[in-house]
């Protein structure tokens, strides 16, 4: 039954609106007037602090909606409104209509707690080699050791593959595509990243990303969607200007309904930066940031975010098998005798206690609502 269920899913998708019949780019005009209708989006890069990846996260032998709810409600406290949330095409293929039951089931979760989540569909980072089913322990010592990316090299240099790719794009947008639970869709995770770690690089990434991820905004347009679509640049200094920028990121600033970036540098570059995407006239969201010992750190950025009225989604939020307390350098000499002396990202400690209470307390501040004109 599975399999007939997969195969429908797949036909269904495929014989969805063509490229032809896509929805438009949204004008400035639009994406600004849907931006005036949300509350400002502040919240963080969510996976429970039990899954080691966004495989574990939502296979249904692991999707754990106890932990899921436990720890949105811990987000809900601190008043985050939403959480960027990634999910894997492989997951689509081994059970797409279990992958959207469990989406459901996290958006009725999410709702609660007045959360309203970015989905992200592909990735680019870390393991570029990912498969499903159990998923290995995490590395000790090791920053995020056992995330994957999605698609894997394999799929990606198969351009064979990519209508089945795309497929599930159209799948899994559709389903939602009309659902108010969801803030926005995030395309594509740094694309154009290389992929980090110890990994060994894809031959020719940036090329196969480039003529894939086009299709993937186009695949995703021709459902409808009600909500924005994006795809965040990450790297370089001169995003506001076009001839800087790689043919990766000029379709990612071409397609995007909403801009989006990550920054994790000092306050100085932060603002830089934001300024630049802001130059599009578009909303803006900085969909990764905080990392205390790179500088970038929740007093340096947040206030920054609200008085440039951007969206502030923070990399990591309860301290769990991602290890990402850890810097990156731990890839080159793991913290297995000592914990650092900062915690890299994360908010929360695996009792929803927070790593800083001030922390919390500034988040609260810059989240509170203003009623009558006051907070």
């Amino acid at each position: 039954m599975r399999f007939v269920l997969h195969c429908l899913a797949i036909s269904s998708a495929l014989a969805w609106p063509a490229v032809a019949d896509a929805r438009d780019l949204w004008t400035k005009q639009a994406a600004n007037a849907w931006y005036a209708r949300q509350p400002r989006p502040v919240g963080a890069n969510y996976v429970p602090a039990n899954a080691i990846n966004q495989l574990e996260m939502w296979q249904g032998a692991t999707f754990d909606t106890a932990t899921i709810d436990k720890e949105l409600g811990w987000a809900e406290g601190l008043g985050m409104n939403t959480m960027r949330v990634f999910i894997h095409d492989l997951l689509w293929d081994d059970d797409p209509e279990g992958l959207k039951q469990r989406m459901d089931a996290f958006l009725a979760i999410a709702a609660r707690h007045h959360i309203r989540p970015v989905f992200v569909l592909f990735d680019s980072c870390w393991d570029p080699n990912p498969v499903s089913g159990p998923q290995r322990p995490p590395i000790p010592g090791v920053h995020n050791s056992g995330w994957v990316q999605g698609p894997g090299a394999t799929r990606l240099a198969d351009r064979a593959s990519h209508a089945k790719l795309l497929a599930y794009v159209k799948d899994v947008v559709g389903r939602f595509a009309k659902d108010d639970r969801v803030l926005a869709w995030d395309v594509w995770n740094e694309p154009n990243n290389e992929g980090g770690g110890n990994y060994a690089p894809t031959p020719g990434k940036k090329a196969l990303v480039a003529a894939l991820i086009a299709q993937a905004f186009t695949a995703a347009r021709s459902v409808d969607p009600q909500q924005p679509l994006t795809s965040g640049l990450w790297t370089g200094d001169h995003w506001d200007e076009a001839k800087t920028l790689d043919p990766v990121e000029r379709i990612q600033v071409a397609n995007s309904d909403v801009m989006s970036f990550h920054d994790y540098s000092w306050p100085e570059k932060f603002e830089e930066r934001a300024r630049q995407m802001l130059s599009y006239g578009r909303p803006v969201f900085c969909t990764e940031y905080m990392a205390r010992g790179a500088g970038s750190t929740f007093d340096g950025a947040l206030p920054i975010g609200k008085r440039l009225n951007i969206g502030m989604i923070n990399w990591g939020f309860v301290d769990g098998k991602t290890q990402t307390r850890l810097p990156w350098d731990s890839w080159k000499k793991p913290y297995t005798y000592e914990e650092p002396p900062v915690w890299f990202h994360d908010v929360l400690r695996s009792d929803g206690t927070p790593y800083r209470a001030a922390e919390a307390a500034l988040i609260r501040s810059l989240t509170r609502p203003v009623i009558n004109g006051q907070r």
